[in-house]
């Protein structure tokens, strides 16, 4: 069984940063890892993503400033240059055997 445990959220201020971390246990081999943010009264949407194949992608509205990496069985987010709209609870993605995991959500929130 595939699980994933995410942590780094908390309060930063405007312009800071923070790295976010999700450990996937169980896994033989994720097709594809990603991280969503859901802010309140939002849909989920989609931030950073590494498909099948390698490469990184990117939302327009964290380009340049987000990072998604992955090192053996953790995924990261560097966040940095954080916004108040960058306030979301965020959470972690794989796909494997055309199944997909999701894990319990962490919560940043950006203010001074």
């Amino acid at each position: 069984q595939v699980q994933l445990v995410e942590s780094g959220g908390g309060l930063v201020q405007p312009g800071g940063s923070v790295r976010l971390s999700c450990v996937v246990s169980g896994s033989i081999g994720s097709i594809v890892t990603a991280w969503h943010r859901q802010a309140p009264g939002k849909q989920r949407e989609l931030v950073a993503w590494i498909p099948y194949g390698g490469g990184t992608l990117y939302a327009d509205s964290v380009k340049g400033r987000f990072t998604i990496s992955r090192d053996k069985n953790t995924v990261y987010l560097q966040m940095n240059s954080l916004k108040p709209e960058d306030t979301a609870v965020y959470y972690c993605r794989v796909v494997e055997n055309g199944a997909t995991y999701w894990g319990q959500g962490t919560q940043v929130t950006v203010s001074s």
